[in-house]
């Protein structure tokens, strides 16, 4: 079976899409273990996202309880709103009371851009495909297969300058040696201005190629894009930890994609630490020092195989305005 972020325990994906009559676009919802601590690094140009002040370490709350990916570009962060609801209904949040119930809950998101690649500019995700997202990631059994290619926030992805599909990939690594129980899992959506580094065809789309739009004298497709990660580890680690997990996750971007962070690209990655896996004590530096760096350098390998892995799983898409090609030879 194909690793996936869902190797790491308690990790929870759901994914909800919609396509025809003008939609290509969706949402994919992380659900971590209450109390995750969560982190992110956005390197793009041109992000689109939500709470993400709120994952910085030197804040008041260390933890998320959701994370959105989205399409429709900052349209499509209302998705977060409908996560914070279902996350709301059971009790997920941070406590602002003594009263149960009555809870703050932390639900970072990023964004794609999508739009009118179904052909409807105004076809982008809502609150309720976040809900339903964030419901079906609740109702998934742990460990269960994370589907990969043209769904949840990958439904309308595009690479290489919006001249072949993306989409959603994921893959895990398990470290070796002493730390042997640590898990590090990746799911990316995949739609970056740039092109795989593996596979690359020997003649194909020049640098300057974009989607050609409907007839009738339709502009092109912007070139705006963006790859979007959540990478996550059962280890225990503290908010910076956490955020510099992050930031290390994107070299494995830059070892898959080429150009990466680009100012067309709203590059983002998230993190998350249940915190089931003791690691050494902050006194014992070096020991934990040493544990940290391999499990970053884990983060690395887990985002570069989980993209590969999204543009290897997309699948020919053929709408109404845009009929885009599979990339070729990723391995």
């Amino acid at each position: 079976m194909s690793s996936s972020i869902t190797d790491v325990p308690g990790l929870r994906v759901g994914q909800v899409h919609r396509t025809g009559d003008g939609w290509l676009t969706g949402v994919t919802v992380v659900l971590p273990p209450p109390g995750t601590v969560a982190g992110v690094d956005v390197r793009g140009g041109g992000p689109g996202t939500h709470e993400t002040d709120a994952l910085d370490p030197r804040t008041l709350v260390p933890t998320a309880d959701a994370v959105v990916l989205t399409g429709g570009s900052a349209y499509g962060l209302v998705a977060a709103h409908g996560a914070q609801r279902w996350c709301a209904e059971q009790g997920r949040g941070f406590p602002v009371s003594e009263v149960p119930g009555e809870v703050v809950p932390i639900v970072p998101a990023a964004a794609i851009f999508d739009l009118g690649r179904g052909g409807r500019f105004d076809a982008r995700p809502d609150e309720q495909m976040g809900y339903d997202a964030a419901a079906a990631a609740g109702a998934s059994p742990e460990h269960a297969v994370v589907e990969r290619g043209n769904v949840g926030a990958g439904t309308g992805a595009a690479i290489a300058r919006q001249s072949h599909k993306g989409g959603v990939g994921t893959a895990s690594v398990r470290l070796s040696g002493p730390w042997s129980d640590v898990v590090v899992g990746a799911i990316v959506v995949v739609n970056a201005a740039g092109a795989p580094t593996s596979g690359r065809p020997s003649a194909g789309p020049d640098a300057g190629s974009t989607v050609t739009g409907p007839p009738g004298g339709a502009m092109p497709a912007p070139p705006l894009n963006t790859t979007l990660a959540v990478v996550a580890t059962n280890a225990a680690l503290d908010p910076a930890e956490t955020s510099r997990t992050a930031t290390t996750a994107h070299d494995g971007m830059a070892r898959a994609l080429d150009p990466v962070h680009t100012l067309a690209d709203g590059d983002t990655v998230f993190a998350l630490a249940t915190g089931q896996v003791a690691l050494p004590a902050p006194d014992d530096r070096a020991a934990r020092v040493g544990a940290l760096v391999e499990i970053q350098a884990a983060a690395a390998r887990a985002v570069e195989l989980a993209v590969l892995d999204g543009v290897r799983s997309a699948t020919a898409v053929r709408t109404e305005r845009v009929e885009l090609p599979v990339w070729p030879g990723v391995t």
